[in-house]
């Protein structure tokens, strides 16, 4: 493969990663904020949810093991 080529492999690879860019669809601020508060709000329940589980399973490790 000559250099010449490679750089216009190169060319070639940046024209279609800018095309793939424009049709990217941004969201709006509006559902930047519902998806955002709906992505900390769920993993705030799932961390809760978890610790419950986990203190649930010490304490009856802790207990069988007495």
């Amino acid at each position: 493969m000559s250099e010449k080529s490679g750089k216009a492999q190169k060319k070639s690879w940046f024209k279609g990663l800018q095309a793939e860019f424009r049709k990217i669809v941004w969201p709006d601020k509006n559902a930047l904020v519902k998806q955002t508060t709906a992505v900390v709000a769920v993993s705030v329940l799932l961390g809760a949810v978890i610790a419950v589980i986990d203190s649930l399973l010490k304490y009856g490790i802790d207990w069988l093991v007495r």
